[in-house]
């Protein structure tokens, strides 16, 4: 089953609404030109035969009956239920009849999931459907036979959407007493009508809330001993819901996830169908109705044990990340510092320290209460991929790695202007602080792209929980970060293990500059990987103007020069930035090319879209998809040295595995999407999908190559088994 284009184009989270939206708008334009078509005929075939058909072979006056639209599509051609999912468009019903009758509502019955390439889910009706609705006639009715008759929209789909439309009519008698008509079609489909909630002896429900997550817990035997289990969500216009999965399952109860993709605080519960059978879309499909709860459960808060895990993972997180490439240049320096310090007070010291951890505090609890707005809002958030997916920020974090390193090579100094350094910064101690916060600052934005092992699902977890969870989570990682360094501070005596002061600290300063040129080198990479080669030509020369800014202060702006000549350089400072700004930034960076993907990719690796991966599935194909971005240098040393090193290459050849690279440089919706559903924040991610019904394997942040053959190795090994 195959849906329209515009819902093929439905991969993010955020765009599914609009998507839907646009179907709408498409269809029913197309619609309103063809309200005149009695047939729908599309090369010469004849797609959809609409006709009304009663359950009565009279109409009794008072008494109320069952007429139902029947339609019969052509093979492979589908119409959709009341909720049609991601794509298409439900069949409407418009009826014309007397004054003093009156019409119930559309039965609709059990619908048919499907799920198309690009991870697309419907819900609809294949080669036949009859929508029932009841009509109860007036106490009296005046003249005899009655016509009925009702104007049917639909869009039947197949390789392409067709909207459709016929007035259909049917003819009854008036009499007293009447005799059953179309028992068995009646009887066929009633069977197929969702049944009410049975009594809470045989199943009871619990809903609650998780971050934007919906938990539907169902305790039942009776439903649990059905192999095919299922939830069709019924949802309001105004929300938008993800894809309903198990989460889990035994032999009494079922817990459903079902993600909620608008701004819906307060949503508590949904309407929908439970679903089961012995197999999925299976003939003996049937459904116990649920509708929404008025409250929310107690449940929707993580259980404490699981939050101080998580939290517990965060910290361990967070002094892991020093040891991280990103932030090894910042670290070398504020170790740099404590070399300077070495036989200094301890009261300055433990000062020192303590600015530095604040510096690390601050920017992680903005970053948190960012997220945090930004999720009430109905953004995604995710870590790394929040700030390195924009250029722009990767290029303003080029500018301050410039600026550090040409500081560290005596280029100019960085100072605040007398006033503010008279009333700020009255004594050395308190300037030494502040370079120390700006030193804790800086290490946590390099830190940013860095998914050190433990923090991936740590912020997993934190991210679908709720506001405080993800503001404790952050603080975890910020007080595991700054551990080290404030132990170090604590104790001034084990400063006597590191080197005695002297004029070797100017050579090791400098040296630290090139340790950040290298930083700004990878900033470069990625900015290339994002805007093209011209991208990262246009901000080298952006590059080279804010150095030659940065030299004239040096070199002009000092306190012997007059406060004319400091003037006159200011102003011809500031026209330069300005100027390049504009010019380099404003105009020809903003104008150049976006990298592709593939352009990045080697060797047999091929760019990850969600139908690639559907159609390798399908074919029987075992898949490995590799998600990763050019400024993650986790996934840069995993690729380096474990998933092109020539054992696990020649695993990937002998197993016959697909490899597919999935690119979240420049923050692909749809790769967003795939690794919210794997609960993981950002990157590095791989999964190994042995088959298409093999549940896939989620490998860690790190990897090692016996890791990687080991599982390689049994996933050949189950599917050969099959």
């Amino acid at each position: 089953m195959v849906d329209c284009p515009e819902g093929e184009r439905v991969l993010g989270n955020r765009m599914r609404l609009a998507s839907r939206l646009a179907t709408c708008f498409v269809a029913l334009s197309i619609l309103a030109s063809a309200l005149q078509s009695q047939a729908q005929v599309y090369q010469g075939k004849e797609l959809v035969k609409a006709q009304l058909v009663a359950d009565t072979s009279a109409i009794v006056p008072g008494k109320s009956f069952t007429v139902g639209l029947l339609l019969r599509m052509a093979p492979r051609w589908h119409t959709y239920w009341a909720f049609s999912g991601d794509a298409g468009l439900p069949t409407e019903l418009k009826w014309n009849l007397p004054s003093g009758w009156k019409v119930g509502e559309i039965q609709w019955p059990i619908p048919l999931k499907t799920i198309d390439p690009g991870d697309i889910e419907t819900y609809g009706y294949e080669n036949e459907v009859l929508l029932m609705q009841e009509i109860t006639p007036p106490q009296q009715i005046a003249s005899s036979p009655v016509k009925l008759s009702a104007e049917a929209n639909w869009l039947v789909c197949e390789k392409i959407c067709i909207p459709g439309t016929a007035i259909s009519q049917l003819e009854l008698p008036v009499s007293k007493t009447s005799q059953p008509a179309n028992s068995e079609l009646f009887a066929r489909y009633r069977r197929l009508l969702p049944q009410s909630w049975p009594e809470t002896n045989v199943a009871s429900i619990n809903w609650s809330r998780v971050g934007r997550d919906l938990r539907l817990k169902i305790s039942s035997e009776t439903l649990a001993k059905f192999p095919a289990l299922d939830f069709f969500p019924m949802p309001g216009k105004d929300v938008v819901v993800g894809h309903p999965t198990i989460e889990s399952r035994n032999n009494s109860e079922i817990i459903f996830r079902i993600p909620i993709e608008s701004s819906e605080k307060n949503l508590s519960s949904l309407p929908g169908l439970i679903v089961f059978s012995q197999q999925p879309n299976g003939e003996d499909r049937a459904a116990w109705r649920i509708s929404a709860a008025p409250t929310l459960s107690a449940a929707s808060s993580a259980p404490a044990r699981g939050i101080f895990t998580f939290l517990l993972f965060g910290f361990l997180g967070g002094i892991i990340l020093n040891l991280m490439p990103c932030v090894l240049p910042v670290i070398s320096l504020k170790i740099f510092g404590f070399i300077q310090q070495a036989g200094q007070s301890r009261r300055k010291v433990l000062r020192s320290g303590l600015a530095f951890t604040v510096g690390i505090f601050a920017w992680f609890v903005g970053l948190a209460l960012l997220l945090i707005v930004l999720k009430g809002a109905g953004r995604d958030v995710t870590w790394g991929g929040f700030q390195f997916t924009n250029p722009y920020f990767v290029l303003v974090l080029s500018v301050v790695v410039l600026v550090f390193a040409l500081n560290l090579f005596g280029v100019f100094e960085i100072s605040l202007p007398q006033s503010l350094t008279r009333g700020l910064l009255s004594t050395t101690e308190r300037k030494n602080d502040l370079g120390s916060f700006l030193q804790g600052v800086f290490a946590t934005v390099l830190a940013t792209p860095c998914t050190a092992p433990f923090l991936g699902t740590a912020l997993g977890f934190a991210f679908s929980q709720s506001s405080a969870v993800i503001l404790a989570m952050f603080v975890a990682i910020g007080t595991g970060m700054s551990a080290p360094y404030l132990l170090l501070s604590a104790q001034p005596a084990w400063l006597r293990f590191l080197p005695k002061p002297g004029p070797w600290m100017l050579h090791v300063k400098q040296f630290m500059g090139f340790l950040l040129l290298a930083t700004l080198l990878f900033l470069l990479y990625v900015v290339g990987a994002q805007r093209g080669l011209e991208g990262a030509i246009w901000t080298s020369c952006f590059l080279l103007v804010v150095s030659v800014v940065c030299w004239m202060k040096g070199v002009f702006i000092v306190p012997t020069a007059s406060a004319m000549k400091r003037s006159v350089v200011f102003i011809l400072m500031l026209l330069l930035l300005l100027g390049s700004g504009i010019y380099f930034i404003g105009d020809k960076f903003r104008s150049s090319n976006v990298s592709l993907a593939d352009s990045r990719l080697h060797g047999d690796w091929q760019a990850f879209t969600p139908e690639r991966l559907q159609a390798d599935l399908e074919q029987g194909h075992s898949v490995f998809v590799d998600f990763t971005a050019a400024w993650c240098l986790t996934c840069k040393f995993n690729e380096a040295n474990v998933l092109e090193s020539a054992e696990v290459r020649d695993a990937f050849q002998r197993h016959a595995i697909v490899k597919l690279k999935a690119d979240w440089t420049n923050g692909d919706p749809a790769i967003t999407k795939l690794l919210k559903q794997f609960g993981r924040p950002g990157v590095p991610l791989y999964v190994l999908y042995p088959g298409k019904n093999e549940e896939p394997i989620v490998f860690p942040e790190v990897l090692t190559k016996g890791m990687v053959l080991e599982k390689l190795q049994t996933a050949a090994r189950d599917v050969a088994a099959q």
